[in-house]
């Protein structure tokens, strides 16, 4: 299983985490999302596109990129 991490910005409480893991959750392909406050990142575990999760999560109003 392909692993994705991400790393986003803006996130300052857990209604952010949420809100991003409700998000990176609807793109096709995505079987888990563990989103951190604290480590600033996103893990993504399934066959989605890279693009596709950075677009659903500047589509919530944070900022991310992949990391690593």
């Amino acid at each position: 299983m392909q692993e994705t991490t991400l790393k986003v910005s803006g996130m300052t409480c857990k209604h952010c985490v949420a809100a991003v893991g409700k998000a990176l959750a609807r793109v096709p392909g995505v079987e888990s999302a563990d989103v951190s406050l604290e480590n600033a990142q996103a893990v993504v575990k399934g066959s989605a596109n890279a693009q596709a999760l950075i677009a659903a999560v500047q589509e919530e109003g944070y900022e991310a990129a992949l990391q690593g």
